[in-house]
């Protein structure tokens, strides 16, 4: 890979602590860290009362625990396997994880990809708020507005850090919420969790082909959901950073920690009929040992407040990558109020709405994990079937790159992909006649996935090389 880049600019006097860099390509000599060293940011990605309404899903279809368990497993493994293999891209290109999409789709093709994730992870900035107020306030009585408001605060403040504080932090809550959720799955495993006063009626279910199937498109879509964000917190590895140890890490971190809070969400809700994931988890905890359900819910609490920085950070830096398309090529004090912007902007969308809006910000949730399934596929099977990592990063920078302004061979292939996973698609407004016809599964995702990677990797190879007109 070669690259004559250009760099971030400078530190803004005063602010030493905030890091200096956007969208731009990262110097050898930022370069820190190694393989595992990422790993507790991507655990606690998945480390909250969020990932235990997961295992909701297939008990709410009459799903037993054993097959609820076995489906949440498979579909982990499967969405992982996609979301992981982002995180090579990072050490290797030193670039946020949309900008890249340049060399697939064109400097403004990749306005696909940049509008799709800006939209993905403002929704997940709303749902989070949304369900964090109503959780605390259900629970302590605490007025939402005061909650959505402190909340939002912490996570601007570590977005507007940066991309080492979202790693400090990440670290601090694994180290502590670690041993207390080992804690308390031992005391599942030992029979030491008696049912809560408030428990609701227990499932008892059975085997049902599409509650398994939709336990395991659920599990397989949330970990995919991340893979536009990835390179976004890698990119300051160095780029000898071995690739196998690296998507071990990713894939160890995101995949474990959403596996095991999705089992304790399947035997919350098939053991004691649980239907909110915050109340029922300090609920359980505190029947077993008072007090001990409250320190759970309150980390897991701190843990979707990481979780809020984090899409804080990446919508800034997917929207300094559309501004920089027009020409506007901002440093870090954009990428500071672009941050914050992006949480006021969810906060009032959530705040004042309550719970109103969780029925629309998941449809539109959705909709994204639908859209960005082409992307990761063209993504990935250009990184490491076609190009195999070779880049020219100077080029993905300048509208003026070997890379041209539009790609046929990225946007045919995401249409394709997008085309073919329409009768298999199953949203809250639309059920496609194939996904009908087999019950109404949704299997779109596995389709595009085939669809967009085949159109990609067998576009006709003088075709391929022959992009727009970049504009030279």
């Amino acid at each position: 890979m070669t690259a004559e880049p250009r760099t971030a600019p400078a530190a803004t006097p005063g602010a030493a602590a905030i890091e200096t860099d956007s969208i731009d390509w990262i110097p050898l000599d930022k370069r820190r860290g190694n393989a595992w060293s990422v790993t507790p940011f991507f655990f606690v990605a998945n480390w909250s009362f969020f990932t235990i309404a997961l295992g909701f899903t297939g008990p709410s279809m009459g799903l037993s625990l054993g097959w609820t368990i076995v489906a949440g497993v498979a579909g982990m493994l499967f969405g992982t396997f996609f979301m992981a293999f982002h995180a090579t891209q990072g050490p290797r290109m030193g670039l946020p994880q949309i900008i890249q999409s340049r060399a697939q789709f064109g400097f403004y093709g990749a306005s696909i990809a940049v509008l799709m994730a800006v939209a993905c992870y403002l929704g997940f900035g709303v749902v989070y708020t949304v369900l964090t107020t109503g959780g605390l306030h259900s629970m302590f009585g605490w007025p939402p507005l005061a909650v959505g408001i402190v909340i939002n605060i912490g996570a601007a403040l570590l977005a507007v850090v940066g991309h080492h504080a979202l790693h400090r932090a990440s670290r601090v809550i694994f180290f502590i919420s670690l041993p207390l959720f080992a804690f308390f799955t031992l005391l599942i495993l030992t029979g030491a969790v008696p049912a809560p006063a408030t428990a609701g009626v227990a499932v008892d279910g059975g085997f049902a082909i599409e509650a398994f199937l939709a336990q395991f498109a659920v599990s397989a879509a949330y970990n995919i959901a991340l893979a536009p964000i990835v390179s976004d917190y890698t990119r300051y590895l160095p780029p000898t950073t071995r690739p196998a140890l690296l998507i071990a890490s990713v894939y160890t971190g995101t995949g474990l920690s959403a596996i095991w809070l999705l089992i304790i969400g399947a035997w919350l809700a098939t053991t004691f009929g649980a239907t909110d994931a915050l109340s029922s988890l300090a609920a359980a905890g505190n029947a077993a040992i008072p007090g001990l359900g409250i320190v759970l819910a309150m980390v897991s609490v701190a843990t979707l407040v990481v979780c809020l920085g984090s899409f804080s950070y990446s919508v800034a830096l997917q929207v300094m990558t559309a501004a920089d398309m027009f020409g506007v090529r901002g440093g870090p004090r954009a990428r500071l109020w672009v941050g914050v912007g992006a949480v006021v902007l969810w906060a009032a969308i959530a705040i004042p709405f309550g719970d109103d809006v969780v029925g629309v910000a998941g449809a539109a949730l959705s909709l994204m994990l639908f859209l960005l399934v082409p992307w990761t596929a063209v993504n990935l099977t250009d990184y490491f079937l076609v190009r195999r990592g070779e880049y020219v990063i100077a080029d993905i920078l300048s509208k003026h790159g070997r890379y041209g302004l539009w790609s046929r061979r990225g946007l045919v292939a995401y249409g394709a992909g997008f085309v073919a996973m329409v009768p298999f698609a199953v949203l809250p407004f639309y059920v496609g006649p194939l996904a009908a016809a087999i019950g109404s599964l949704d299997v779109s995702f596995i389709v595009g996935l085939v669809v967009a990677s085949a159109a990609y990797y067998f576009w006709p190879a003088e075709e391929g090389n022959r992009l727009s007109d970049p504009g030279r």
